[in-house]
């Protein structure tokens, strides 16, 4: 008979061996192999069986073997020390400690999805897998961070493949007894009952949440589960899978992660003693409604929407990883208008007031929907984007928002993201090349590469080859055997792939953008690639579509139905339900690895960061990251036809650049030699040059200097008292009553000569009427720089000019210098800009004012005494 309910009993362990559930409850062992160690002492077999499970380990491994351990002097010693190495790790100061005092109390960190480890499945891709870098990198460095995420009781789908290799998901049931996590209880009665969170919802409906945590090291994370007795049978399955379900139910999980998440850090810092979050850092819009949850805090404390929207704005850091609109959660005004009317959600927070957050208010915008991301960017003082050209992409496609400047000036900077080094690195690389990743340092980490010689650097990449290839065949084989084959069809699994053959890595999510199939364009030429008498290659491919993308899904049948050729099939092999456990081995196991988007959709991608560290050589487009750091001996850059708009065309062209790059270039250096020597310096300098720069301990460190610290010391200033909070706010509203009254009435140079010529300096002033605001609230600024066909200034000099006289009608004159400090076409204009110590950017509250007529032919109406 089928059980109604299934759950998992945890052993007690012999009182010697307690130890091991220190040790199983902290998930740093995920990226620590002498803990991993430790597991593998207790049944080797085990470990193996379980994948690396500890919960399961502990859970099956029999009563006589814990026994035997309890009385096994060695492995006591050695289970003490792994213990004790755990507690200094998590309380020992590190580079945060060292730093002058503690500039952030704590830094609150939201995302839909984390990706810790394969033994707790509740992310899909990226973004996940950054989040949970972001943590472990957080608690390498002493960083005070909470990270906050749902649990999702099926997490993302498991993928295979039917016998005609379309994608088949499968959602298996995730039970949180049987995690390396425990709940989060009350302890304020006898009962020590779950501690609840609830979000009220329309109808008087509620929707309860108990919170697990899974501490990360030094960094507990704090996952909501709806699927709890105290809820409807429909609450109960707000947390049931990651992105999936209606629009309403996705709704409802970001209504839980943001509200519901604010309320659960509060929860835990009252229970634990934990210091509260002064910092609160939204990992993409998906989080966005936790800035409203905290509005609603204040104004319960009494104060004024535009007051609590200021102290909200100032401690909040919002992150975008889309590049494409279409990749913003948007909802219907109308959902919005239910879900936090006032019975719904309280008085103190104007229903209004949080439509337009959200509103698409700007040219082509679509008035019917709320935006996640916009609401995002309004509830934050900072943003940033997770590449270079990420961010500028970002300032481009949210410019919107700031009508009145050029995208160039739009307040979104960038922070190239990292991962986490100890996680992705293979064993065997890290002993030859690194250490000391644990404590985040970057320096010397691998000076151990250049005491390495060239023998040992390939053959332990071919050792890395072996066990890739190994891993990848027993994949194939149930792969093939869930399609419908049968062991005696099998044998030819067995010889797929080979050690010494030059290894290609494809492996990301599906998407049409980041085109999989780019590879099958001319399946010819691909075929004669693969099966080169000399220098051959091999690929090996992985990635999920999302289940309502069938575009997606078509795209892994057409590569799988390639790879399924006999012809070719030892040579190019499609792996099904890419995870953290297929990563692993992955990325140490291939030499190259491929990556080739449409430019610019590519936000960063960080799989092409781990191969790197691994050794691993990049052939990508310049997308992401790899646009940013590329450099001609960490790999090779394909060509990018931009600006082609046949995608037809475009394609063709970027695959046959693609086919005679690997022909003519990556190939026959991979094959120079029994130990090539030229590849094995590529390989060196990538790992030397291109590794610290795409740790996510470079990244952590980056946000803390440049977002969290700004953030809090906005956070205390607003925080305080109230009263910078109020006089903020107090002030935007007159400066946004006042602006349409500013004006530059004129502009003038003074000494340019009729011949300029580089080097000169020239005065320049500029005449400006300010209506009802002083020039206390204003900054008046220059910009000059070379000018392009459109009279456009391009990476314009910003320069403020100084008040020099002040006539009737509040007109002041303004004066400065500017250096002409390049030739060619040259162009100069002013603009007058709000001013005031707590904003975090010129432009945050989207005005600007400037000459009406460049040109400027005459000058209306001059103060007396003024020159022109």
């Amino acid at each position: 008979m089928r059980a109604i309910r299934r759950f998992s009993v945890r052993p007690v362990l012999p009182e010697p061996l307690t130890g091991l559930g220190t040790l199983v409850n902290n998930l740093r062992w995920a990226w620590h192999p002498e803990t991993q160690d430790v597991f593998e002492a207790v049944d080797a077999q085990l470990w193996r069986s379980t994948g690396g499970d500890p919960v399961r380990l502990l859970a099956e491994v029999p009563a006589a073997r814990l026994d035997e351990l309890a009385n096994d002097h060695a492995f006591l010693r050695r289970l003490e020390l792994a213990v004790a190495d755990l507690t200094g790790y998590v309380t020992d100061d590190r580079w945060f400690q060292s730093e002058a005092g503690t500039p952030v109390n704590s830094v609150a960190y939201f995302s839909p999805e984390f990706g810790i480890t394969h033994v707790l499945p509740q992310y899909s891709g990226g973004l996940g897998i950054l989040a949970g870098d972001h943590l472990k990198a957080a608690s390498d460095l002493g960083v005070p961070l909470i990270g906050v995420g749902l649990l999702y009781r099926h997490g993302y789908f498991v993928q295979s493949l039917n016998s005609e290799g379309w994608q088949q998901e499968r959602y298996p049931l995730v039970d949180p007894d049987g995690l390396p996590i425990s709940l989060l209880r009350d302890g304020r009665d006898s009962s020590n009952a779950p501690a609840l969170v609830t979000v009220t919802l329309p109808g008087g409906r509620e929707l309860h949440a108990q919170v697990w945590i899974a501490q990360v090291g030094r960094v507990p994370l704090l996952m909501l589960d709806s699927d709890i007795e105290e809820n409807e049978p429909a609450e109960r399955e707000v947390t049931d899978r990651l992105y999936g379900g209606t629009t309403e139910h996705r709704l409802l999980q970001e209504l839980l992660l943001g509200v519901g998440g604010v309320r659960a850090v509060r929860t835990y810092c009252r229970i634990t003693g934990h210091a509260a979050p002064e910092v609160f850092h939204t990992n993409e819009g998906h989080a966005g409604f936790l800035g409203i949850e905290r509005i609603r805090e204040l104004a319960a404390e009494g104060l004024d929407f535009d007051t609590a929207l200021e102290v909200a704005r100032g401690g909040t850091v919002f992150t975008t990883h889309t590049p494409v609109p279409a990749g913003i959660d948007r909802f219907p005004v109308e959902l919005i208008q239910q879900h936090f009317s006032p019975d719904t959600f309280g008085e103190g927070v104007p229903i209004d007031r949080i439509l337009a957050l959200g509103a698409e208010d700007f040219e082509n915008g679509d008035p019917s929907v709320f935006n996640m991301a916009i609401m995002g960017l309004r509830l934050a003082q900072r943003a940033n984007g997770v590449s270079k050209l990420h961010g500028v992409v970002s300032r481009g496609m949210f410019a919107g928002l700031w009508p009145s400047f050029d995208p160039s000036d739009v307040p979104i900077t960038s922070i190239t993201n990292g991962v986490h080094a100890p996680t992705w690195v293979a064993r065997e690389i890290a002993g030859l090349t690194y250490a000391n990743a644990d404590q985040g340092d970057s320096e010397g980490m691998f000076e151990g590469l250049d005491k390495t010689t060239d023998a040992q650097l390939w053959e332990t990449k071919r050792i890395l080859r072996q066990r890739f290839i190994d891993d990848t065949r027993r994949r194939v084989h149930d792969s093939w055997v869930n399609r419908g084959a049968s062991e005696a069809e099998l044998g030819w699994v067995d010889s797929i792939l080979d050690p010494d053959v030059l290894t290609m890595g494809f492996a990301r999510r599906v998407p049409s953008y980041k085109r999989l199939t780019l590879m099958l364009r001319d399946p010819e030429r691909l075929k004669a690639l693969l099966l080169h008498p000399y220098r051959p290659i091999q690929i090996v491919i992985a990635g999920k579509a999302h289940p309502a993308d069938e575009g997606g899904k078509k795209l892994i049948q057409e590569m799988v139905r390639f790879a399924d050729d006999p012809e070719v099939r030892h040579r190019i092999v499609f792996v099904p339900d890419y995870d953290i456990a297929l990563a692993q081995p992955m990325y140490p196991g291939c030499d190259v690895w491929l990556n080739n988007p449409l430019r610019p959709y590519e936000a960063c991608g960080t799989s092409g960061m781990k191969a790197a560290l691994n050794g691993a050589l990049n052939l990508s487009i310049r997308d992401g990251w790899w646009d940013e750091w590329y450099d001609d001996e960490f790999g090779w850059a394909i060509p990018s036809a931009e600006g082609i708009e046949d995608t037809d065309r475009r394609d063709d062209l970027e695959a046959h650049a693609l086919y005679d790059i690997i022909e003519k270039q990556v190939a026959p250096r991979f094959y120079d030699g029994d130990v090539p020597g030229r590849w094995i310096e590529m390989l060196r300098h990538t790992i030397k040059e291109l590794g610290p720069k795409v740790l996510a301990t470079r990244m952590v460190r980056d946000y803390v200097e440049r977002l969290y610290v700004p953030a809090a010391h906005s956070s205390r200033q607003l925080n305080s008292t109230f009263e910078g909070a109020r006089e903020l706010a107090a002030w935007k509203k007159r400066v946004r009553a006042a602006w349409p009254q500013v004006r530059v009435d004129h502009v003038e140079l003074q000494g340019l000569g009729d011949v300029p010529q580089l080097g000169t300096t020239v005065g320049i002033r500029a005449y400006v009427s300010l209506g009802e605001l002083t020039p206390a609230d204003i900054d008046v600024e220059a910009l000059h720089g070379r000018v392009d066909s459109n009279d456009e200034i391009t990476d314009p000099v910003r320069v403020s000019i100084s008040l020099a006289e002040t006539y009737e009608g509040n007109r002041h004159r303004y004066e400065g210098e500017l250096k002409l400090d390049r030739t060619g076409p040259f162009g100069y204009t002013v603009r007058v800009l709000p001013k005031h110590p707590m904003l975090a950017s010129p432009a945050e509250l989207g005005l600007a004012a400037a000459p009406s007529d460049p040109d400027d032919p005459e000058t209306p109406d001059l103060p007396a005494g003024s020159e022109f």
